[in-house]
């Protein structure tokens, strides 16, 4: 078990957990998503804002912030932006990679980022590489995976949704996998064909290649970490919201997830997808019940959300406190924010956390849904 010390009204936790990434923990994450760097450039320690979890991107991840993260009392988590194909320019580089819409033609790209065609073999073996790769080099406590989704955009007020993927690699393997005959067509044509006659084998399909790469990734994981947790960034809608869309378009079934996933980090951004702060707990409340998340000390699935500090729009710290608070609802075991630096760069947003996050630790065990 981790050991907290607490001393005034600051959280120390500089001991690190003696079990492989914490399992059988039972202490509150607190964390900060994006590298605490800024936080550093004030002069902060992490302990001292209450932090004992940093979630930052693969990328990003290096031996210095290692040492001194975990010398302030921190756990590291990976953020490994599973299919995104904007890293390394992958699509732009592979065309094959590129989803390919009903219509026939490559997908637009979304506002900040161009999906991958989670078929395509070249770009899963590149990820995996990737993945291989980081945890070869660091001592990480675990992995989130990040776009796990096929191509869309659902964080923003008015999301995005594009049925992929209709190219031959995923036309392929949707016959094989339903044991339906698609008739030889262009993309188009076979879109169609599939959309008319076999449109819920399509999307059960769908699922299965997201709970295949999530699989693997666990697979690797165990393998090369033992004991590391693997999380997930997803889209926080219900089951219903917009009549299955997390399910229907997203490919998103949380469910078949569920045996290969430690953490469940949904992301309620109250504020970009123009929803109400009680969102945030509602929501937290919804999927702990949902998913029957465990609170118990070394009881997995955990409930970790991820919750709006960014100011796009402007996030008060009064909204910062009211989210981090409904994060940590219902059977939530810990809540992050997204980003360091924004709160890095706001006293009144630092100071809110800090009472969060010192309010929480002292609290003790995780709480329970009434």
């Amino acid at each position: 078990m981790i050991i907290w010390l607490l001393t005034g009204l600051c959280l120390l936790g500089s001991v690190r957990a003696v079990t492989a990434a914490g399992k059988g923990d039972s202490a509150m994450v607190l964390g900060v998503y994006g590298h605490p760097g800024p936080l550093w450039e004030q002069g902060l320690r992490l302990d001292e804002c209450g932090v004992n979890a940093v979630f930052v991107h693969a990328g990003a991840v290096d031996s210095a912030l290692l040492a001194r993260a975990r010398a302030e009392g921190c756990r590291v988590y990976a953020e490994f932006a599973t299919l995104n194909g904007d890293y390394g320019d992958y699509v732009q580089r592979h065309p094959e990679a590129h989803p390919i819409d009903a219509s026939g033609a490559p997908v637009a790209r979304a506002t900040w980022f161009m999906g991958a065609c989670p078929t395509d073999p070249g770009f899963r073996n590149w990820r995996m590489e990737e993945l291989e790769r980081l945890l070869r080099q660091h001592d990480l406590d675990g992995v989130w995976m990040d776009y796990l989704h096929w191509h869309a955009q659902f964080e923003d007020a008015y999301p995005q949704f594009h049925k992929t993927c209709f190219n031959a690699s995923c036309v392929d393997a949707f016959q094989q996998w339903a044991g339906v005959s698609v008739p030889e067509a262009d993309a188009a044509a076979r879109a169609n064909w599939i959309l008319a006659h076999a449109p819920r084998q399509w999307e059960d399909w769908r699922v299965a290649v997201l709970v295949d790469w999530a699989r693997q990734v666990r697979a690797m994981v165990q393998r090369l970490r033992p004991g590391a947790l693997v999380g997930n960034f997803h889209c926080a809608w219900r089951d219903e919201d917009l009549w299955g869309a997390r399910r229907r378009c997203l490919g998103l079934d949380l469910e078949a997830l569920r045996p290969y996933v430690d953490v469940f980090s949904p992301m309620p951004y109250h504020g970009r997808s123009g929803m109400p702060v009680d969102y945030v707990e509602e929501y937290v409340r919804y999927l702990g019940e949902r998913l029957d998340i465990r609170t118990e000390p070394g009881q997995y699935p955990r409930l970790w959300p991820i919750v709006q500090a960014h100011d796009d729009p402007p996030v008060s710290a009064d909204e910062l406190a009211a989210v981090l608070r409904g994060g940590l609802a219902g059977r939530s075991t810990g809540v992050m924010m997204f980003t360091a630096a924004s709160v890095a760069q706001d006293p009144a947003k630092l100071a809110a956390m800090r009472a969060v996050y010192r309010q929480a630790a002292v609290g003790g065990a995780a709480p329970r849904t009434p």
